[in-house]
């Protein structure tokens, strides 16, 4: 009705999926576009909590009602403020034909480490699915920045996602994560 793909994903047909890629997800895309709870996070599967310079590798240890995170890896990043990073003025073009001069808009370089720190991750991750290290991977990361690990994701990687969280959750405690989190 909506022009949206009916795919099979064993044995289930999964129907208005704008792309047969977002069919391969149908838990988390089902939870995304209703606003229903958080996605079941099952004993060994990892989550990825992560923003523009920080990203938390955990293991669920627990169970889905009884969520116990593990650290297994921690990825950093120093992303100072662009005010920080660039020294120049922005520039002046001349236009070819008559004296007109405009300003060039001044690089966002903060930005532009988020959207590199992105792609890290993307890259750890695809080497852990490449590994085998995990079947299940719960993505909690601030809209944008999950917006750009999508873009980023080899779809190894895309078909273990079982759930996304558009939440910033770096910078809490990880049992504070758990209580947020559990089933």
């Amino acid at each position: 009705a909506g022009g949206g793909v009916e795919v099979p994903i064993a044995g289930v047909i999964v129907a208005g999926a704008t792309t047969p890629r977002l069919a391969r997800w149908p838990t988390w895309r089902h939870q995304i576009m209703t606003n229903e709870s958080i996605p079941v996070i099952s004993h060994n599967a990892l989550v990825l909590i992560g923003d523009g310079q920080k990203a938390l590798f955990l293991r669920n240890k627990g169970t889905a009602h009884r969520v116990r995170l593990e650290v297994e890896q921690i990825l950093q990043q120093d992303n100072p403020a662009t005010r920080e990073q660039g020294t120049d003025r922005p520039g002046r073009s001349v236009s070819s034909v008559g004296t007109a001069r405009s300003a060039v808009e001044e690089v966002d370089w903060h930005h532009i480490a988020k959207e590199r720190f992105a792609g890290e991750i993307a890259e750890a991750l695809y080497h852990h699915a490449h590994d085998n290290h995990f079947d299940k991977l719960v993505v909690i990361a601030p809209a944008k920045i999950l917006g750009n690990l999508r873009k980023a994701f080899h779809a190894e990687v895309t078909d273990k996602i079982v759930g996304e969280i558009p939440k910033e959750l770096t910078s809490h405690p990880i049992p504070q994560i758990e209580r947020l989190i559990a089933a």
